[in-house]
């Protein structure tokens, strides 16, 4: 295996599990289960089961995502292996389900300078500030 594979793999692998839990899981699992159903017909309904049961013990424990992660890219890992001409079909799909993280994507830098008693609040996203 090429080392651009492996590295999709490992992305694509956390990439799954980190979307298991957002709005996007039915998009995302439509996707994954399509991609296998073209390379590999014969798993596509386990993989479906598989995904349900993974997003299940997500649900029940947040703190198995890296565990979950490293699973599926051992799944997608074997995929790769036996079917390489899938890998770009595989960053396409990841690149429309991530499109903030894709090769387009917009980098971002904050800078701030804090003097005497002020405070500096930054965020790439969602800020929650509770100081009262």
């Amino acid at each position: 295996m090429t080392p651009d594979l492996a590295a999709l793999a490992q992305s694509a692998g956390v990439t799954l599990v980190g979307l298991m839990a957002t709005d996007a899981w039915e998009r995302t699992r439509d996707g994954v289960v399509a991609l296998w159903r073209r390379a590999r017909p014969e798993r596509a309904d386990a993989v479906a089961t598989e995904l349900g049961n993974t997003r299940e013990d997500l649900a029940s424990d947040a703190t198995a995502e890296g565990e979950l992660a490293a699973e599926w890219q051992g799944r997608i890992r074997r995929l790769l292996i036996d079917r390489p001409e899938v890998a770009a079909e595989l960053q396409r799909l990841l690149d429309e389900l991530t499109p903030d993280t894709g090769p387009s994507a917009v980098p971002v830098s904050q800078s701030a300078t804090a003097s005497g008693h002020s405070r500096v609040y930054q965020a790439g996203r969602d800020l929650h500030i509770t100081d009262r």
